[in-house]
């Protein structure tokens, strides 16, 4: 098995929001990559830039942190050749790694786009580079710079940052310093390819929570009337918690609750709503443990949002 460290660079239409196409808002222009073997070892790399075909001109803001012209691009090769090439570069065996998590849906609606997302079938487990060096190096929380952590471990820049194939290296050489059992306990999954089905549904305890990822509903209301939607059990058991706070709103795309297991106390649950570029809707929910504090503070919120609510309905 290999680790596939890919960067990308895309451009967006010249024109703002007046002239993107709305299935396509960003246009992969390069892709590069390094593959690691399975002891991390770098064994090859991948370089590709690619000669763009709905947003022919360079948006400013792409051609002033790109360093890429228009000549490079106008010699590029078209975007389903150079995908079908690097799918094929990366292997059978392999492991997506890439630093935070929007090149991979971003590879995967360029892919849709061209009637090829068959070729790379999800939801993909891979690991975000930039997650476990917080994880690793600092609160678990922040979300840092490529740069900022190049820097940070002392690593030579000896190429210019914002080239695919600059940037996977840099990725590549941060990765090589995590520990695998970090990078094992705290691995992420796209579902930019959402499970359709009942049979599809992901289920998996991660590092101190466990995660739920549904199928797709018409509309949020359905999806919160689904039993397994508002289940809670232990992420440490899986024996069935009794909610002491049940789910309730905190917006439009997130809801909240507190249960508790028998044996291992305060739970937390928190769900989130996700579209689908096809407008459906599909769930993704979390239990963690969590502190009598924290509980208290999950009450308090419902309480102040119950008559916040309670007081925009009288004032109709």
């Amino acid at each position: 098995m290999n680790y596939i460290v890919f960067d990308l660079e895309w451009n967006q239409s010249p024109r703002g929001k007046a002239g993107e196409v709305s299935r396509l808002p960003f246009e992969i222009i390069e892709i590069g990559a390094v593959k690691l073997d399975k002891d991390r070892n770098e064994v090859d790399r991948f370089q590709q830039v690619i000669r763009p075909a709905v947003y022919r001109t360079l948006n400013y803001r792409t051609r002033e942190i790109v360093h890429i012209d228009e000549e490079e691009l106008r010699n590029g090769m078209s975007f389903p050749d150079a995908a079908r090439k690097f799918l094929t570069w990366a292997g059978s065996d392999f492991i997506f790694c890439v630093w935070g998590n929007v090149d991979l849906p971003e590879l995967q609606r360029n892919l849709k786009y061209y009637h090829m997302l068959r070729l790379l079938k999800g939801p993909l487990h891979y690991y975000d580079v930039q997650k476990l060096f917080a994880v690793q190096y600092e609160d678990m929380k922040s979300r840092r710079a490529l740069e900022w952590a190049t820097d940070y471990l002392h690593i030579e820049k000896d190429e210019n940052f914002h080239r695919a194939l600059a940037d996977a290296a840099y990725t590549a050489r941060i990765f090589q310093t995590i520990d695998m059992d970090v990078a094992l306990a705290y691995d992420s999954i796209d579902v930019y390819q959402n499970p359709k089905t009942k049979t599809d549904e992901i289920h998996t305890v991660c590092n101190g929570y466990s995660e739920y990822i549904s199928r797709e509903f018409p509309d949020k209301e359905t999806a919160m009337k689904d039993p397994e939607v508002l289940s809670t059990y232990c992420c440490r058991c899986g024996r069935k918690a009794r909610k002491r706070i049940r789910w309730f709103s905190v917006n439009s795309r997130y809801y909240c609750c507190v249960a508790e297991c028998p044996d291992h106390g305060l739970l937390l649950g928190r769900i989130k709503m996700k579209h689908t570029d096809d407008e459906a809707m599909f769930v993704i929910k979390t239990i963690r443990p969590c502190s009598a504090a924290e509980a208290d503070d999950v009450r308090a919120r419902k309480t102040e949002l119950t008559a916040k609510r309670r007081k925009k309905r009288h004032m109709r």
